[in-house]
């Protein structure tokens, strides 16, 4: 069950590793996976917090519910962390010296918060845990790799090209965005049956659209 959650983030980071010119420390990989990781308790207990402020701990139960809980309780407290944890693993690290690096430490750091993330997820789910597993393989842990190759490249984008406002707010504003949307499609099959069955469809579409983006970016920067 471990295996099946940790598997996807691994095969990620293989793939966004090897597309490095330049390959990086693995010291300073391994230290951005493990603060990924380590973000996982304290964001949970604030977006417990921010769950009790917003809705008393109850769950939502209309789309306008669900969508505020897409985006205040799980997309801005999970990606300002993110953004958090990446400057701290980047502000003297001296081998941050070339663009696609921001994509790669970003990638480090997500993946490590998503792997966690996975297998909570999948021990939890008893005896449906494979239908988990694999529905997050190929839908949550993508997600959180392309949040953070937005993230990593307009990091990047700011500190090496062009360092003026717009950027410096896309690199928070934009995963978010991408973020909230995914929680939000995905969150609204709980309001009703026939919300399920068009928010799945829904979801792939718009997996399928992020995926095509983040590969964009990340070709754009590949021996930049």
């Amino acid at each position: 069950m471990i295996l099946a959650a940790v598997l996807p983030a691994l095969i990620l980071f293989v793939y966004i590793w090897r597309k490095d010119a330049q390959p990086e420390p693995f010291r300073y990989l391994l230290r951005a996976v493990l603060v990924g990781v380590g973000l996982c308790v304290p964001v949970a207990v604030a977006e417990m917090f921010i769950q009790q402020a917003l809705f008393g701990g109850a769950e939502p139960t209309t789309l306008f519910g669900t969508t505020a809980t897409a985006f205040l309780v799980a997309a801005v407290p999970e990606e300002a962390a993110k953004l958090l944890a990446l400057w701290l693993v980047l502000r003297h690290n001296p081998y941050f010296d070339e663009r696609f690096d921001g994509i790669v430490y970003a990638v480090c750091v997500g993946l490590g918060f998503a792997a966690v993330e996975n297998v909570a997820y999948v021990l939890s789910s008893g005896e449906g845990w494979v239908t988990v597993a694999a529905m997050r393989a190929f839908l949550a842990v993508p997600g959180h790799y392309a949040f953070a190759i937005i993230m990593g490249y307009y990091y990047s984008k700011y500190h090496f090209v062009a360092p003026t406002t717009g950027n410096a707010i896309k690199i928070l504003l934009l995963p978010v965005l991408a973020h909230g949307v995914y929680d939000a499609i995905a969150m609204s099959s709980s309001v009703n049956v026939l919300a399920g069955s068009i928010s799945t469809l829904v979801l792939i579409y718009f997996c399928i659209k992020l995926q095509r983006a983040a590969q964009r970016k990340v070709e754009s920067l590949v021996n930049k």
